[in-house]
C-alpha cells in the first residue's frame, strides 16, 4: 500500500497556506524566487475568493487552481526522481504512463488540503544556488495558526526559461526520498505496471475522498 508517510501529504497544504512575503524581504531575489511567488500569489488569489466555498463554483475554482500547479512543477522531472534508478528500466510508454498517475496523485492531494488554509505566514529566509545556477533552493519558514515554525525549501531547476520545483523538502523530509522508498518498496518485488496500477488506485482513492 502506499502510504503517507510522515508529512508527505501535508506539502499540498503547505505550499498553498499562504506563501506571502510576509516579514523581512529577501534582497535581490533570483529568477527562481520570483517564479515562486509570482504563482503562489496566485493560488492566493483563489483561494481567497467565496466561490471556493459554493458547491455550484468550487470546482471552477478548483480547476483553476490545478492549472496554476501545473505550471510550478515539473511533474517529468519528479516522476523520474521518485522512481530512481529503476526509470532507466521503465520503456516509454510506462513512463508516460507513471507521469499521468502520478501526477494525478499530486494534484489530488494537493486538492485535498485546500479547505485547510488558514491564512499561514510565511517568510522567505534565504536560497541557495548551485556553483553552476542550475539548481536553486529557495528556503520558507511558515508560522502556523498555533505559532509552531515549519522550514520549507523548494528546490527549483530552469527549463524552457523558467523555473519548476522539482522537489520539496518540509522539516528536511524529502518529497521526493520519501515517495522514492515508498515505490523502491514495490519494484523490489513487482513490475514497473505494477508500480503504476498501485499509483493510480492511490489517486483514485484520494479523489473519492475529494469527493469527486
Amino acid at each position: 500500500m502506499i502510504r503517507s508517510r510522515l508529512k508527505v501529504f501535508l506539502l499540498p497544504g503547505l505550499l498553498l497556506a499562504g506563501l506571502c512575503l510576509c516579514g523581512a524581504a529577501v534582497a535581490a531575489p533570483s529568477q527562481a524566487h520570483q517564479e515562486l511567488e509570482r504563482t503562489i500569489n496566485e493560488v492566493l488569489s483563489e483561494l481567497q475568493k467565496p466561490e471556493l466555498k459554493q458547491p455550484a463554483t468550487r470546482n471552477a475554482v478548483l480547476g483553476r487552481v490545478e492549472k496554476i500547479i501545473d505550471r510550478l512543477f515539473s511533474f517529468e522531472e519528479l516522476s523520474a526522481r521518485t522512481v530512481g534508478a529503476a526509470w532507466n528500466k521503465f520503456s516509454p510508454d510506462q513512463k508516460k504512463r507513471f507521469i499521468d498517475v502520478f501526477t494525478t496523485l499530486l494534484r489530488e492531494s494537493s486538492l485535498a488540503k485546500l479547505d485547510g488554509y488558514n491564512g499561514e505566514q510565511v517568510v522567505y529566509t534565504g536560497e541557495v544556488t548551485s556553483p553552476k545556477g542550475d539548481r536553486t533552493e529557495v528556503r520558507t519558514v511558515i508560522t502556523m495558526k498555533d505559532s509552531k515554525k515549519v522550514p520549507v525549501a523548494y528546490r527549483m531547476l530552469p527549463k524552457d526559461g523558467t523555473w519548476f520545483v522539482y522537489d520539496v523538502l518540509i522539516e528536511n523530509i524529502s518529497l521526493v526520498k520519501n515517495y522514492r522508498t515508498q515505490f523502491q518498496d514495490i519494484l523490489n518485488t513487482g513490475s514497473p505496471d505494477q508500480l503504476i496500477a498501485r499509483v493510480k488506485a492511490k489517486a483514485q482513492e484520494v479523489r473519492q475522498g475529494n469527493g469527486q
